[in-house]
């Protein structure tokens, strides 16, 4: 033997019904069906077996299989499949070959039926042609699971950005269109799966012009069958007027046929029409029932609305401890909503045992995951040492990873602690940087500030004009301290119209609000008028 080179393995015959290896200690020698000769078996015990389990259908004396028409008349491999068919009969159940529709042409050039050869291949029958021995084609569905492993290995190419759906490198294009073909052979022959991914690989674009219409096509063909990713890819198609004309009914029904089945997106697809309203007339009950569905299967994001149900009392029972409950289990998952809505709960108490320590730990998660509100909430424990050693530094850290994703809260405490100088160096035009990001976005307090700072000049060119216009916005939402303000401005005049009727309108709106200032101005207002 050269060296280098493996020794070339014997096939092994097995026992058809047990797959005993023929030349062990129990089988030394397998014998064959006297019939047909083409199964083999360890004993006849397993030959009654066989027979029993489907080998007497396809059981053909071997004089019997030699076709009449096929072996009478001369037919090479380049005589076309439907001349083949006009004289042939099928070699395996012996009935004419009538309709192409219905037949298939192995490599070896023989014509048989294609349920004949469907069915040969479910059995213990070798895999070869009945005639010639020549090895039968994969079935629909081995030729379709090999096919995705070949598009799977183009997909992983496209993940690490070596390559792109719409232009793939020759040698991948040409592996894509086999795959295709394949699957188009085995969607023909009615195997759901490979019509799924015919409509998958056209609805993205993946290796083949994206058709939406093409693709739809191929789904509604998959879905029929039940195949429950492609009803809930027809209804996504439905809903969106995708290769189809919109049909809000139509994406309901494919959805739900879907749900029915136990698919954990469609459940939660359903559970959001039916909280939105949208496809379908609201209806909570409906929601809460089809997000607990999904819920119960692990779907962190229905785990998510579920809790949020269950903390507002829509179309379940309100329970702080249940949705606390759900919040757990999404955020256990990595839901980083999931995990602010749960640090909150800690915080609070409210349907959990209050510990600031564990709050900050569901609040870093989801800071860590980029969620804004839980940077803010996760630099407030900082700034007060809440669950944590005070740090003003780590405080203002996170405070500016949630500013700069524009969370007006964040950017008003960042302004507030420039003003104040707490933990930071004092800076009136840094203050005024963050309040006019957070007053833009219509924060009151910001506003307030803001106006302040260009009312005395702090950090900010003076404006009194420009500070009445964000006092304004602010009392318009309802800040007592801006409207107390605002009076004092009509009143005085100051960059704004001198107005009494003003001044007098926004005292009393800050003094039903409680403004101890605006009130005594109201008093003094009601003793002058008095006297007069």
């Amino acid at each position: 033997m050269q060296k280098g080179k493996k020794a070339s393995t014997p096939d092994v015959r097995a026992c058809s019904n047990c797959s005993a290896p023929e030349g062990s200690a129990s089988v030394p020698k397998l014998l064959a069906c006297i019939r047909c000769c083409l199964v083999v078996y360890c004993s006849r015990e397993c030959q009654k077996a066989h027979w029993k389990a489907g080998h007497k259908q396809h059981c053909i004396a071997k004089a019997d299989r030699a076709p009449q028409h096929q072996s009478a008349i001369a037919l090479d491999k380049n005589t076309s499949s439907e001349a083949r068919i006009a004289v042939g009969q099928c070699s395996i159940c012996l009935d004419p070959l009538k309709d192409a529709s219905t037949c298939t042409t192995l490599s070896c050039a023989h014509v048989f039926h294609c349920a004949c050869v469907a069915e040969l291949q479910k059995f213990g029958v070798q895999q070869m042609c009945p005639l010639c021995r020549t090895p039968l084609p994969l079935g629909a569905e081995e030729s379709c699971e090999e096919a995705i492993q070949r598009y799977a290995a183009i997909s992983r190419m496209v993940t690490r950005g070596d390559a792109s759906w719409s232009n793939l490198p020759a040698s991948a294009q040409r592996t894509m269109d086999q795959v295709v073909m394949d699957w188009r052979a085995a969607a023909d022959e009615g195997y759901a799966r490979a019509q799924c991914m015919l409509g998958f690989v056209h609805e993205g674009g993946r290796g083949v012009a994206q058709n939406h219409a093409e693709a739809a096509q191929w789904f509604k063909k998959a879905a029929e069958q039940g195949d429950i990713t492609a009803q809930y890819s027809v209804g996504c198609m439905f809903q969106d007027g995708r290769g189809v004309a919109q049909n809000d009914d139509e994406a309901v029904r494919w959805f739900k046929e879907a749900a029915d089945q136990g698919l954990c997106v469609a459940q939660f697809t359903l559970g959001i029409l039916f909280q939105t309203g949208d496809c379908v007339a609201q209806n909570r009950e409906k929601a809460a029932y089809w997000h607990g569905k999904a819920a119960d299967q692990g779907f962190k994001d229905a785990q998510f609305y579920l809790g949020c149900a269950f903390k507002s009392g829509l179309g379940v029972a309100q329970s702080a401890e249940t949705a606390a409950q759900w919040w757990r289990l999404a955020a256990d998952q990595g839901h980083p909503q999931a995990q602010l809505n749960l640090g909150i709960a800690l915080v609070s108490g409210l349907g959990a045992a209050q510990s600031d320590v564990e709050a900050v730990h569901w609040f870093k998660k989801a800071a860590d995951q980029g969620l804004a509100q839980a940077q803010r909430n996760l630099g407030g424990m900082y700034r007060v040492g809440s669950g944590v050693t005070q740090n003003h530094a780590k405080a203002v850290r996170w405070f500016k990873k949630a500013a700069n994703q524009g969370d007006a809260g964040a950017q008003y405490i960042l302004g507030d602690l420039f003003e104040q100088g707490s933990g930071v160096p004092r800076n009136d035009k840094e203050a005024g940087h963050w309040y006019g990001k957070a007053a833009e976005q219509g924060d009151a307090r910001a506003q307030l500030r803001l106006g302040t700072l260009l009312v005395l000049g702090c950090g900010v060119k003076e404006n009194v004009a420009e500070g009445a216009r964000w006092y304004s916005m602010a009392a318009a939402q309802g800040s007592a301290e801006a409207q107390y303000r605002l009076g004092l401005m009509y009143e005085l005049g100051n960059g704004v119209p001198q107005s009494n009727v003003e001044s007098t309108r926004w005292f009393k709106q800050a003094a039903n609000q409680g403004h101890v200032q605006a009130a005594e101005k109201m008093a003094l207002a009601r003793t002058n008028v008095a006297l007069e």
